[in-house]
């Protein structure tokens, strides 16, 4: 049963390497990521949303843009070009298949530990503990560094629509961690991406903050 609705969720995310498409991730509605993305195109315009302001991200071919704001240190308010060969790894920008989901859906699928299917609806139960660092949803040990127990076994449901694309994996509030959601949407619909002006190089200040390294 579990390996029957693993292999549902994987290919109901398939038409993120065949067609463009939304997702909205939702941590605690206190951190918040909307995307939209044609990774056949190469384009994807993103924002990210926290306590203390927003992230813009555009993506056109091979160039990354990024307006970071007051969010991270010492980069500046404007437009920054960005060296994806600089980007660490769990903070992903790129068109290839497997890097390619602002959503992270595939992150959260690998750490499955028991599924069940009942008609569109899959639910069962996820490692948080496995759920790897990278874009969409990411957790972090609460305070004391050690997740608990029950976070090896945090329930969740996904849903999928009636073409068996995957359009929502929700994860409850529980064992201490937050609630969490993760949308898909607007499968299909035009992508337009422009390039910023007056966008310049990146400063060495930047890629440090990236990713679940904060800084660190």
């Amino acid at each position: 049963m579990t390996a029957e609705a693993i292999g549902l969720l994987r290919t109901g995310t398939a038409f993120v390497d065949r067609t463009s498409f939304r997702s909205d991730v939702d941590i605690a509605s206190q951190i918040a990521a909307l995307s939209h993305s044609d990774n056949v195109r190469k384009r994807s315009i993103a924002t990210i949303s926290a306590p203390g302001g927003v992230i813009e991200i555009r993506m056109i071919d091979d160039e990354v843009y990024m307006k970071a704001g007051a969010l991270l240190r010492g980069v500046g308010d404007g437009w920054m070009v960005l060296d994806p060969a600089r980007l660490p790894p769990d903070f992903a920008l790129s068109f290839a298949p497997g890097r390619n989901d602002f959503g992270g859906s595939g992150r959260l699928i690998d750490a499955i530990v028991t599924a069940r299917v009942n008609g569109t609806q899959i639910t069962g139960t996820i490692d948080v503990t496995r759920v790897a660092a990278g874009n969409g949803i990411s957790f972090r040990p609460p305070p004391g560094g050690v997740f608990p127990d029950g976070a090896r076994s945090h329930a969740f449901r996904a849903t999928l629509d009636t073409e068996g694309r995957l359009v929502s994996f929700l994860i409850p509030e529980a064992n201490g961690l937050p609630n969490a959601s993760l949308r898909y949407s607007d499968f299909g619909t035009t992508v337009t991406v422009a390039r910023p002006t007056g966008a310049v190089a990146a400063p060495d200040a930047l890629y440090p903050q990236l990713g679940m390294g904060g800084g660190k």
